[in-house]
């Protein structure tokens, strides 16, 4: 079964033909990071206005490049939430429109559920259950996948039965989203748009020392909830008492207090639970030391780091044809009613 999928979730327009839920035969990611940039964040109008133009030759470049046209199209599926209403509605119109002209089903994704599933496309023997860390610029949240049925353990690709995930929340933020504190204090220090990343290579090359400035960890040793509100705080407070303190020292301090919180916190979980690895996914799992201490924890622990490569970290479409193909087997095709949903939630158990 080949699948086009489309994601426009918020600023990036992709398209993705995945066939049986496994085999990317192309992923086409069109940035508009350069559209942003200059306001320091994402437009909500200017992303849907941009997906408009975009969207066309990004599923045209897709089909080439999978080397398929709409007559081998099996289905067609799009991103129905969370995200950007604007953004949404072009998305799904768009899925709406193909699978009409080639008959096919169509399937709305839950965008939060296809990251959980992007590192299944790298990693098909991934064993269960496992300790998802899903970090991004709206979301921070600690959740056990689970196999659903009693006998297997893995990633079915038999091609038949229900849904075989099930999820559990076990935290989330409290207040700021990580990725969100990442461009809150970049926009502060004068790094620019988007924040992450731009901190992350000033840590790196910057030369910053993350010893330098001990910020707080706001319940690492409470639960699995996070707060990254007071460490954001504590860092623009910091900077105005110490106005020559070195731009690259705070970077690296405040991206190890954070990173601290997340790992220690994931870790935890992984040992309550008897978890067989620690999987991360989101926006924020590009960050590299964030993959360093994911990777070192779990060789530590003597279980497995999930850690997917940096373009299935990011908005993406392939992940959103990996959970079509789970869902349209499981729960048939949705309704071409489908509203966009930003607030969507996962389903958690």
């Amino acid at each position: 079964m080949k699948i086009l999928a489309i994601e426009t979730s918020c600023d990036e327009t992709a398209a993705a033909v995945v066939e049986d839920g496994r085999r990317v035969l192309s992923s086409v990611v069109s940035s508009q990071i350069d559209l942003h940039v200059r306001f320091g964040g994402v437009v909500p109008e200017v992303a849907s206005r941009a997906h408009v133009e975009l969207l066309t030759p990004v599923v045209a470049e897709a089909l080439l490049e999978g080397g398929v046209d709409g007559k081998e199209i099996d289905a067609v599926a799009a991103t129905a939430g969370p995200g950007l209403i604007g953004s949404l509605l072009v998305g799904l119109s768009a899925a709406k429109a193909y699978a009409l002209a080639w008959q096919v089903p169509f399937v709305g994704v839950n965008h939060m559920e296809a990251h959980l599933h992007a590192a299944f496309l790298e990693e098909p023997d991934l064993a269960l259950p496992v300790v998802v860390l899903l970090v991004s610029g709206g979301h921070t949240l600690l959740i056990a996948m689970e196999a659903a049925g009693s006998g297997s353990d893995g990633f079915d690709l038999s091609g038949g039965g229900g849904f075989p995930f099930r999820y559990r929340l076990l935290g989330q933020t409290i207040d700021d989203a990580a990725g969100e504190a990442f461009d809150k204090v970049a926009r502060f220090l004068g790094l620019g748009y988007p924040g992450g990343p731009a901190i992350d290579a000033l840590a790196a090359m910057g030369g910053g020392d993350p010893r330098a400035i001990a910020f707080p960890r706001a319940m690492r040793e409470e639960g699995y909830d996070f707060s990254f509100s007071g460490l954001k705080t504590s860092v623009i407070n910091h900077v105005r008492k110490h106005p020559d303190v070195e731009v690259a020292d705070v970077a690296a301090s405040f991206q190890e207090a954070v990173v601290d919180v997340l790992v220690t916190k994931a870790r935890r979980a992984a040992r309550a639970l008897g978890a067989r690895g620690i999987c991360i996914g989101g926006g924020v799992a590009a960050n590299s030391l964030l993959r360093l201490r994911v990777i070192e924890a779990c060789v530590e622990d003597g279980i497995a780091a999930f850690v997917p490569s940096r373009a299935m970290c990011t908005d993406n479409a392939a992940m959103i044809g990996v959970t079509a193909w789970y869902r349209l087997r499981a729960d048939g095709p949705s309704p071409l009613d489908l509203p966009a949903l930003p607030n969507l939630a996962l389903p958690f158990t």
